[in-house]
């Protein structure tokens, strides 16, 4: 069992602060995007941090599992915060999540398309976005207008 699985067990609904961490994986000005299969949305790999992780540690690992690419030259992208970091889910789960999202165009490894949490994996140019996660179209717009970094918002 998970460290949120736990914490569901306990708390039920109410709210819980967890912090995610993902990774823009950028090849030829395009950026790799997930379509996931809890919902019809694209996102960013990456999940959330478990106990005594490190921030790179988790953004590596959940890009491992959710892509199947090994990533190198991790640069940060940004830090996110704020009202936008509050969501509630069908289930009646309560979170607010602090986004710390890295950057890299360099990754090896075979893409995985078809994994417990998504669909199929794809690159897209700025101008050709699909319908975007909520939770994550923030920093994704920021790639896109090409925003200075890090982005602390």
């Amino acid at each position: 069992m998970n460290y949120i699985q736990t914490m569901r067990k306990l708390i039920g609904n109410e709210l819980l602060m967890t912090i995610g961490c993902g990774i823009i994986i950028e090849q030829d000005g395009r950026i790799l995007l997930q379509h996931r299969k809890d919902k019809d949305v694209w996102g960013i790999p990456g999940g959330v941090m478990e106990p005594g992780e490190t921030f790179i540690g988790t953004a590596l690992r959940e890009t491992m599992e959710e892509t199947g690419l090994e990533t190198d030259d991790l640069q940060l992208f940004g830090l996110y915060s704020g009202e936008a970091g509050f969501a509630e889910y069908e289930n009646g789960d309560q979170v607010f999540s602090v986004q710390i999202i890295f950057h890299t165009e360099k990754f090896s490894g075979e893409l995985i398309h078809d994994t417990d949490e998504s669909h199929e994996h794809r690159f897209f140019s700025r101008n050709e976005l699909p319908k975007l996660n909520s939770h994550q179209e923030r920093f994704i717009r920021d790639w896109v207008r090409r925003v200075p970094r890090p982005v602390v918002k």
